[in-house]
């Protein structure tokens, strides 16, 4: 692989730190530090060696000493994102693990709509335009009903956006039945 190729898929693994600069809340950070105990994303982290049962397999082998970095996950079904998975680096030393993981506030609906933000919307409008796009075409609003005769609807878009582009006149409402 070449240079270009490798700098070309860095740069795709952290395209998710373009949250930071976006109409989005900024993401936290959470450290943990102790024994490995966070995947990367479904197994500890792991190398791979030729197997010595098997010509032509792949043995997984806990990692001694080394990073892993996570990107973000997720896939489309249907015509919708769907989140997996936060973006995470890790640092493994003998059974130790330093890890930093990206988080985001209401992640699941947070990655969704920062996904179609970013890849269904026309870069060239203004961001107003492009949040209005976000909210018709991948609405982020619930409703759930509790047993008290009440029903609470959340704009998600209200919880996940920045101030300066939260709307204030569509703010989550509670209703009687």
């Amino acid at each position: 692989m070449t240079l270009k190729n490798r700098i070309k898929y860095f740069m795709n693994d952290i395209s998710f730190l373009k949250a930071y600069n976006s109409p989005f809340k900024p993401l936290k950070l959470k450290f943990y530090c102790g024994k490995i105990a966070l995947g990367t994303p479904y197994f500890y982290p792991r190398k791979w060696i030729k197997s010595t049962e098997k010509e032509g397999y792949l043995t997984a082998v806990p990692k001694k000493i080394g990073f892993d970095f996570v990107r973000l996950g997720w896939k489309t079904k249907w015509d919708y994102y769907r989140f997996e998975w936060s973006p995470m680096i890790s640092f493994v030393f003998f059974k130790w693990q330093i890890a930093v993981t990206f988080v985001a506030p209401h992640a699941d609906h947070y990655w969704e709509s920062w996904l179609y933000y970013t890849r269904e919307t026309d870069k060239s409008a203004p961001i107003a335009d492009r949040i209005a796009q976000c909210r018709k075409e991948a609405p982020q609003t619930w409703t759930m009903h509790n047993g008290e005769g009440t029903k609470e609807t959340i704009d998600y878009y209200d919880l996940i956006l920045k101030n300066k582009y939260y709307d204030t006149k569509r703010k989550s409402t509670r209703v009687s039945l």
